[in-house]
C-alpha cells in the first residue's frame, strides 16, 4: 500500500465531495498498520496547516457494530479544531458528503494518559468533567461500504462533535447507568444507557489511551474524547434537528442549515 497516496485520495475525496472506492476492494493490500499511518499521514498535514488536535474519537465500540466489520476492537479518529461546534450552533449540512450523527459522553481531560496499562480508574481521576455530545460522522469512502481498515484510514469516519453547555464532573456518576433519550425533529427515536459503551464508556477512553501509545500518542490535558456511540448511528438532510437528553447530565442539540454557515 503505497500510504501517501491514499492520504492524498483521502485529501481529494474531502475537498472535492466526490467519495472513493474502498482501499479494501483494489489490488493492493492494506493492513490495519497502513490505515492508522495513512490517518497520521492526513492529520499531520492538517496540523501543518495550522490546525490543531483538539480531542479524539473512539468508535465501533459495540458488539454488533464490531461484528459487522469482523474485528475484535474499536478504533479512533481525530478530532481538528474546525469540527467542533457549540450546542444549538447550525451547522452547514452541505459541508458534508454522506453524514449521520451520534449521541455518545464526551471527556475532558486534566491530566495527560499515557498507556499502555491505563485504566478506567485511570480514566475517573484525569477527567475533569464530561458533556453530552453529538458526533457527527461521513465517510469518504462510497456508500458506506467499507471495511475496518478504510474507516480507520478516513480518521474513523470522523467529521465533527457538537458539544454540550453542562460540565459534570466524574466524582460519583454511575456513567454505565447513564440515560439518554434522542429524539430527531422532535420526535423520540432512540434510548440507550452509558453501558452500551464497553460497558461503561470510562472503558473506552482507557482503550484509547493504551491504543494511542502505539503510535507514541498521549492523551492531552484540555483535549476532549468522544468515547463512543449509545445508539445506533442516523443519516440526517438540510433542516433537521436533533437533541439528546442525557438525564443529569444535561443536553446536546444540533440543526442543520440548508445553507453554508460560519463555523
Amino acid at each position: 500500500m503505497d500510504r501517501v497516496k491514499a492520504a492524498q485520495r483521502l485529501r481529494e475525496a474531502e475537498r472535492s465531495g466526490k467519495p472513493i472506492p474502498p482501499f479494501t476492494s483494489g489490488e493492493e493490500e492494506i493492513t490495519v498498520e497502513d490505515a492508522y499511518q495513512i490517518q497520521l499521514l492526513n492529520i499531520h498535514e492538517r496540523i501543518a496547516q495550522g490546525a490543531e488536535v483538539k480531542g479524539l474519537k473512539i468508535g465501533l465500540t459495540s458488539k454488533p457494530m464490531q461484528d459487522m466489520f469482523g474485528v475484535d476492537t474499536p478504533d479512533y479518529g481525530h478530532i481538528l479544531d474546525d469540527m467542533v461546534y457549540g450546542s444549538d450552533q447550525p451547522v452547514a449540512a452541505g459541508a458534508f458528503i454522506q453524514p449521520k450523527v451520534e449521541f455518545e459522553i464526551a471527556f475532558f481531560l486534566k491530566k495527560d494518559l499515557k498507556g499502555p496499562d491505563v485504566t478506567a480508574e485511570d480514566v475517573l481521576a484525569a477527567t475533569d468533567y464530561v458533556v453530552p455530545a453529538v458526533e457527527i460522522i461521513d465517510s469518504r469512502i462510497r456508500d458506506w461500504k467499507f471495511k475496518f481498515e478504510d474507516t480507520v484510514a478516513d480518521n474513523g469516519s470522523s467529521a465533527g462533535a457538537v458539544l454540550g453547555d453542562k460540565q459534570t464532573g466524574p466524582d460519583g456518576i454511575d456513567l454505565a447507568g447513564v440515560e439518554m433519550k434522542a429524539y430527531k425533529n422532535g420526535e423520540l427515536l432512540d434510548e440507550a444507557t452509558g453501558a452500551a459503551v464497553m460497558g461503561n464508556p470510562a472503558n473506552a477512553v482507557a482503550w484509547l489511551a493504551n491504543a494511542v501509545a502505539e503510535y507514541g500518542i498521549e492523551l492531552k490535558a484540555g483535549q476532549f474524547i468522544l468515547s463512543g456511540a449509545l445508539a445506533a448511528a442516523v443519516p440526517f438532510e438540510p433542516g433537521d434537528e436533533f437533541k439528546a437528553d442525557f438525564g443529569d447530565l444535561g443536553e446536546v442539540s444540533v440543526s442543520f442549515a440548508t445553507e453554508e454557515v460560519m463555523n
